[in-house]
């Protein structure tokens, strides 16, 4: 007979557990799911579940949730069933039954990604489009059109036409009234920012504007704005502006929070641009961060800019986090174990073998080819003659004996380097496999068919006998 479980668990675990259980179809029980009136799974006690747990009968097992504290021998004997601890994290309930769970379904989102491009009046159409079309590739819904003060932008309806007539959807984001007609009238979409002041653009142009305040600091002026224009019965974005660090970062989230309280089901736009472009750090924390802000406050919009280098991939980051944050959100979970494409730095599981490990495949090695593993206390290299341990690869030159052979020693130095890097920043390696960076870097997915294409330190190496290295070098 198929085996019964009982898992326990908190409202705010419960779906997420039902939904892990539901992805791992090929799970060889049954099971059924009880929630005793906790809020959050990891406060349970034993004692606790002795209290509220009523009939057990006809389960082989319950399981509790692993960060569960107290005496689970004692429930087992009281409810003459086996009591277990599960994992601590609810996702490795896959590993923990040694099967795969269903992955996280990110094909959906909820805010739109408006990329902006600061510099157009400066760009060709040619430019503006072309780069329109790379930010669409990482992820932008709709290419922002940027307007400089004092800077003539006499192709603003050429651009505005020309990314209109290949497939985008446009805005025009300009402080000159005249500039936003010139945009909407050709036929934007979207045009930021009109206050109380430049609503009367709005009677000129279909355009769909982002409501601002007269005073952008000043949410009761945002607050005046939205009322001047909802009767107009027309859709519109209200955004209370996020400033950057130290001019004034934590009052204006306050601001957003204000208005989403104030207006449950308006559409609120957010430009994060200003955070990530003046805050020299690495973007994906930022953007992971203000990405989740704005899934707790269900914003529509997202605006986003690619003008400092270290800001290059910020598009394909929010695409990535909005598409996480929404599974989260929908999951009633934290943004964990959904993805891992917002980890370019360090990895939650970097050292998957332990040195012990590692030594018992050394033992076995019966060749002279070199296999490269990473354990926490170093880079092992190891072949029939041996194996060395070092974090600096210059140490382990020495014992190589590759002197004489250029493409090995070539090979070698590119692996340990590679393995250097991932064994300091704490993240996974593979020899023969470049670096994961997570959704900074594109790659082409593991073929999973065909082992990997020879290298052309292997095609030198072949005169050479006898072969020595790795195989697949």
């Amino acid at each position: 007979m198929t085996e019964r479980i009982l898992f326990i668990t908190g409202k705010l675990a419960e779906r997420s557990l039902s939904r892990t259980l539901e992805g791992m179809t090929s799970r060889s029980f049954d099971y059924d799911i009880r929630v005793l009136g906790v809020t959050v799974a990891a406060l349970m006690t034993t004692d606790l579940i002795g209290r509220r747990l009523d009939n057990v009968a006809g389960f082989d097992r319950v399981l509790i949730p692993g960060r569960c504290r107290g005496n689970i021998d004692a429930l087992g004997a009281n409810f003459e069933v086996p009591f277990l601890r599960g994992p601590e994290e609810l996702k490795d309930l896959p590993r923990y039954f040694g099967v795969d769970g269903q992955p996280h379904d990110l094909s959906r989102t909820d805010m739109l990604i408006f990329a902006e491009l600061v510099e157009a009046p400066q760009s060709s159409v040619e430019t503006i489009l072309e780069r329109a079309g790379r930010y669409r590739d990482d992820g932008a819904d709709v290419i922002d059109i940027g307007c400089l003060p004092g800077t003539p932008f006499p192709h603003l309806e050429d651009a505005v036409a020309t990314l209109k007539a290949a497939g985008f959807k446009v805005s025009v984001d300009s402080l000159v009234d005249e500039e936003l007609l010139r945009g909407g009238r050709a036929g934007a979409d979207y045009l930021f920012s009109l206050s109380t002041k430049t609503l009367w653009i709005a009677d000129e142009v279909g355009a769909i504007p982002i409501l601002i305040g007269d005073d952008p600091t000043d949410i009761a002026s945002l607050f005046h704005t939205i009322e001047a224009f909802e009767g107009c019965n027309r859709p519109f974005f209200a955004d209370a502006i996020l400033d950057p660090i130290h001019y004034g970062l934590t009052e204006s989230i306050v601001r957003y929070h204000m208005l989403r309280e104030r207006y449950p089901n308006v559409d609120i736009m957010m430009g994060i641009g200003n955070l990530t472009e003046l805050t020299h750090a690495d973007t994906l924390g930022i953007n992971a961060i203000l990405v989740g802000i704005a899934s707790e406050l269900e914003v529509a919009g997202l605006l986003t800019t690619e003008v400092s280098r270290h800001c290059a991939t910020v598009v394909k980051e929010i695409d990535l986090a909005r598409r996480i944050m929404l599974a989260a959100r929908e999951d009633s979970s934290p943004p964990r174990h959904i993805d891992e494409g917002l980890c370019a730095v360090h990895e939650r599981h970097p050292f998957p073998y332990d040195a012990a490990e590692i030594e018992e495949f050394a033992d076995r090695v019966k060749d002279r080819n070199f296999r490269i593993q990473l354990s926490s206390n170093g880079i092992n290299i190891y072949n029939r003659d041996g194996r060395h341990l070092a974090t600096d690869p210059y140490d382990l030159f020495p014992a190589l004996a590759v002197d004489d052979d250029g493409a090995h020693a070539f090979y070698l130095g590119l692996e340990l380097a590679r393995a250097q890097i991932a064994w300091q920043l704490g993240k996974r390696y593979e020899q023969d496999e470049e670096l994961e960076w997570g959704t900074i870097v594109t790659r082409e997915p593991h073929d999973q068919l065909h082992f990997a294409r020879e290298k052309s330190t292997f095609k030198a190496r072949k005169t050479r006998r006898p072969p020595r290295g790795s195989s697949r070098s």
